[in-house]
């Protein structure tokens, strides 16, 4: 207990010092989690089987942000979380695989994808890949040069993802950040 003194008046003035430091390391250490969280590094679930084998609905990963932030995007090969381009969906965010990026030509063949008319070797993709139908009087003729600002992104799981072969490219801007890793379950903890 400090005991605070005026002239000509002696008040005792309890401070309990211990509560005080203690919510300023809590409010330090939200401070430091929402900055981290906003700028640097993001957890996310995985909502859909789109991506499987290599991540499995309810797997928990980490979105790494800084390169965003710095000003670069994300590069062929890249797993993703971005928003979903189709607004009004259950799904806010969605996770797929970086195919081809602004001024690069995405065809389909026989099952493959080639990109400016190489045929690109895909060891994780599960299934074939095929132009997938769009409805509501969207339509996409291959080959498909990806305007600039947009990226092509695909699911792992060929036959069972809504990708850009569905909804188009997807916006740069709509990337919230590269999956690093993965996290949960614990039996399958690894970097992707």
């Amino acid at each position: 207990m400090v005991v605070l003194e005026e002239p000509g008046n002696e008040t005792r003035l309890p401070i309990p010092w211990g509560a005080v430091i203690y919510a300023a390391i809590i409010l330090a250490a939200i401070g430091t989690v929402l900055l981290i969280r906003s700028f640097v590094i993001e957890p996310f679930s995985i909502p859909t089987e789109s991506m499987c084998d290599t991540l499995r609905v309810g797997d928990s990963v980490l979105a790494e942000k800084i390169t965003l932030e710095l000003g670069e995007t994300a590069s062929a090969g890249d797993v993703i979380v971005f928003e979903n381009p189709e607004k009004g969906s259950e799904k806010d965010v969605l996770c797929k695989r970086v195919v081809a990026c602004a001024g690069q030509t995405v065809d389909m063949k026989n099952g493959s994808v080639y990109i400016d008319g190489k045929k690109i070797t895909e060891d994780y993709a599960k299934g074939d890949s095929y132009p997938l139908y769009l409805g509501k009087g969207k339509h996409i003729s291959y080959p498909y040069k990806v305007p600039e600002g947009e990226i092509w992104v695909m699911g792992d799981n060929r036959e069972n993802s809504a990708d850009s072969r569905y909804f188009g490219p997807i916006s740069e801007d709509s990337v919230i950040g590269i999956c690093v890793m993965r996290y949960l379950p614990w039996n399958r903890i690894g970097l992707l």
